[in-house]
């Protein structure tokens, strides 16, 4: 019988889940997140209570089989949410702390080829959110963004940031998951709005923002517009470096 770990969908809890499969001596196990756990009449479940004492325990484990590349897949393929991504990384690292080899790079293992995949994929779109995201001034001198990207990358995106815009507070708000990363000046935390749909890139409301922002946004509009060479439009190619999907992102591409 088929029993079924439920984690919180956090990493610890996921490093947590880890634990309870040694420490119980699962053999038939599957490891899935609450919001996407499912399960048959045979199956029997239980939920996993994170433990960051034992996610330490794993994740130092890890640390000791794996090579840099090999827990930097880890965490990158981890929050790409991907349905069956624990059990891929399950075996990726159990095949680690059995062997004690790096196995990042078996290809010939369908499990770590579909990691290194999935890494890429999630990598793509880091860097695409690094290029991509546009603040926008607050009343209270907050910068803040909002992003919906295909995958969980906020965690990726803070050291980019918190160097680049060093000397300013900001916000970059996921709107998928409901939760941002804001920065103080001084460190990076994680936080959540109680109406975020207010802050929302094309939101008609513009309370929140500051006459100097919306005017900026405008003339930006209107000097993209008359730079525009119409007989020179190049869509495909176009397409090709600025997918359709964040074009929700670009004050340009919204009306003026």
């Amino acid at each position: 019988m088929r029993k079924i770990l439920v984690y919180d969908g956090s990493f610890d809890g996921f490093l947590t889940a880890i634990f309870d499969v040694y420490d119980e001596k699962l053999t038939d196990v599957t490891i899935q997140p609450k919001h996407r756990s499912t399960q048959n009449f045979f199956d029997t479940s239980s939920e996993v209570v994170t433990d960051e004492k034992k996610a330490h325990r794993v994740w130092e484990g890890i640390s000791k089989a794996c090579s840099k590349t090999g827990k930097t897949n880890i965490y990158r393929a981890f929050l790409s949410e991907l349905d069956g991504i624990e059990d891929t990384l399950f075996h990726f690292i159990k095949r680690s702390l059995a062997e004690r080899v790096d196995v990042a790079k078996d290809y010939g293992d369908a499990e770590i080829l579909r990691i290194s995949k999935v890494v890429k994929m999630v990598g793509r779109e880091k860097h695409r959110m690094d290029a991509f995201v546009r603040f926008r001034q607050t009343k209270d001198g907050l910068y803040f963004a909002t992003v919906s990207p295909d995958f969980n990358v906020l965690p990726l995106l803070i050291k980019h940031f918190k160097t680049r815009y060093a000397d300013q507070q900001w916000i970059i708000y996921d709107l998928k998951r409901d939760y941002g990363i804001y920065y103080n000046l001084q460190e990076v935390t994680t936080m959540v709005l109680e109406n975020s749909d207010a802050f929302r890139s094309n939101s008609k409301n513009g309370s929140f923002f500051t006459e100097e922002e919306r005017a900026f946004e405008s003339l930006w509009k209107n000097y993209f517009k008359s730079t525009n060479i119409v007989s020179r439009k190049n869509t495909k190619l176009h397409l090709q470096h600025v997918p359709k999907r964040y074009w929700k992102y670009l004050s340009e591409k919204s009306p003026v």
